[in-house]
């Protein structure tokens, strides 16, 4: 069963596809797009070895030649290094603007080979196959493009939709626990942001998402996607309503930077976290009831997510470090700090007042507890 999500930008139409076995079919799902029968896949070491053999016979069965490139794993190559890398190489295998470039693998691959396309001859089309849970429900749809660089997260990059997604739900089976968690962090964050109705349904059925039912992987993406690509329809160049699907970010972003973009914290990880400090911020300045932070940290937590600054090892920063870390971020407005907050479940909303000292507390507060 495969479903279809529709992101219907004027003139940049594409389509998101949600089912299992997608990746065998890739070839018959790409052709259409093609001006001439040929691909370049850019994927990183971990994923290549579990599905780019499957992604070259998929292509190969519809006659589509391909080149493929194998980029280290991790959120280190999402820099310039890599990122030079990837475009001589394009540059070098002779991509032509009407081609496509597929990028095979989590957000990682998905942002970086985006931006390549992005700004190779001013422009290319790509396909996302996400491989990832984070990169199914949240960095492959919605043309985020973009790389990091020392000062924070995220900083260089463009706006460049793809022309396809693949989110291939069989994928997720090869997974890590770990990994497979830190993308449920996004899912849930749907359902924290604008759909009450789906975090009820998450309260219920996360078990089954944990443990690996596809009926339910299936609805987990398909809600994450439609609702993500409502928000990109409203505002795709984060104008404004988009800026919510940072819920959590502001605090995940700093805890990142903190632990060195490291395997200390995945970044679905430092969501989760940042999505429980968000609802007990919100709840100390009177907007929410005290009840809704507690069944967000209830939900986290028995799905067996990170949900508390004392979940991650080693050494922090002090409250006033992590504050500064937060002002690197790109979400600041004339150097006021953005945040994500709600007025209850389903309900959140951008604000730049918040006062700096119930921050401060609230993170203090957390690290004396570690």
């Amino acid at each position: 069963m495969i479903e279809t999500v529709k992101v219907p930008l004027p003139g940049r139409e594409y389509e998101v596809r949600i089912g299992a076995g997608l990746l065998d079919r890739a070839g018959a799902e790409i052709a259409p797009l093609l001006k001439r029968p040929r691909v370049a896949i850019v994927s990183d070491e971990n994923v290549a070895a579990a599905h780019l053999a499957t992604l070259e016979a998929a292509l190969a069965a519809e006659g589509i030649q391909s080149v493929a490139l194998t980029l280290p794993p991790g959120e280190a190559t999402k820099g310039w290094p890599q990122f030079t890398r990837t475009v001589e190489w394009l540059l070098e295998q002779k991509v032509e603007r009407r081609d496509i470039v597929v990028a095979l693998g989590g957000g990682v691959i998905g942002d970086l080979v985006g931006f390549a396309a992005a700004v190779l001859r001013r422009g290319v089309r790509f396909v996302q196959i996400p491989t990832s849970l984070l990169a199914q429900v949240d960095s492959s749809v919605g043309g985020k493009t973009g790389i990091n660089a020392p000062q924070g997260k995220n900083l260089i990059g463009a706006f460049h939709q793809p022309a396809l997604v693949l989110a291939d739900i069989g994928v997720l089976e090869t997974l890590t626990p770990r990994d497979f968690l830190a993308g449920y962090g996004e899912v849930v964050k749907y359902g924290m942001l604008g759909d009450a109705a789906f975090f009820d349904w998450l309260e219920t059925n996360g078990a089954k998402v944990a443990g690996g039912d596809r009926a339910a992987r299936a609805y987990a993406v398909q809600r994450s996607v439609e609702m993500k690509a409502e928000i990109v329809l409203r505002d795709e160049t984060e104008q404004g309503d988009r800026a919510l699907l940072n819920l959590g970010h502001t605090f995940c972003h700093a805890l990142e930077a903190a632990t060195g973009y490291s395997n200390r914290l995945l970044h679905g990880e430092g969501v989760a976290i940042g999505c429980a400090l968000a609802f007990e911020l919100s709840a100390r300045l009177g907007l929410c009831s005290q009840e809704d932070p507690s069944r967000v940290r209830a939900l986290l937590k028995d799905s067996g997510m990170r949900c508390d600054l004392a979940d991650i090892p080693g050494d922090l920063p002090d409250a006033e470090a992590l504050l500064e870390l937060m002002g690197q971020d790109k979400k600041v407005v004339d150097g006021q700090l953005r945040f994500i907050l709600a007025r209850g479940i389903g309900e959140a909303f951008v604000t730049s007042d918040v006062p700096r000292d119930t921050v401060r507390t609230l993170l203090a507060e957390q690290l004396a507890a570690r």
